[in-house]
């Protein structure tokens, strides 16, 4: 009997193990800077009304752009801190990890990306990808989940 236990209790161990837990991508992201490799802002991902995400900036560190001087239409010299710069990722119906499907601004450049997004590491991190056409022609920032905006 204590056999039949133990193999029992291996076997649901084994299940649990294997399963791939899907994590939100909601919540607050230290971005890094690709040149510096220094903090760059916090950004806080939310779900709006038609299940779509967008990520506003919350925080911005030292150093940091301040302005969007390089952006068109009505982020033209607007703050960059409160500026939603993700904006209509929608889940991955075959990866719960992946969002996609969404648009990118980089203030820096003030070019729209398309975007999506995949949460990495047991939810702690989050791979941010931008590009143009197709996700093989852009870059990935790795992002770092933080507890909150501060």
């Amino acid at each position: 009997m204590k056999k039949i236990s133990l193999v029992l209790t291996l076997l649901v161990l084994s299940i649990f193990t294997s399963m791939s837990f899907a994590f939100s991508p909601i919540g607050y992201w230290k971005t890094i800077d690709d040149v510096t490799h220094q903090p760059k802002s916090i950004v806080h991902i939310t779900e709006n009304n038609q299940h779509q995400l967008q990520g506003q900036v919350v925080k911005l560190f030292k150093g940091a752009l301040q302005f969007c001087s390089a952006c068109s239409g009505d982020k033209k010299d607007k703050p960059i801190l409160g500026m939603v710069v993700i904006t209509g990722l929608k889940q991955n119906p075959d990866n719960e990890n992946i969002w996609e499907g969404g648009e990118a601004l980089d203030p820096k450049s003030g070019k729209i990306y398309r975007c999506s997004v995949t949460v990495i590491d047991n939810g702690q991190q989050l791979n941010a990808r931008g590009y143009i056409g197709i996700p093989l022609f852009g870059r990935t920032q790795t992002w770092i989940r933080v507890n909150e905006k501060n």
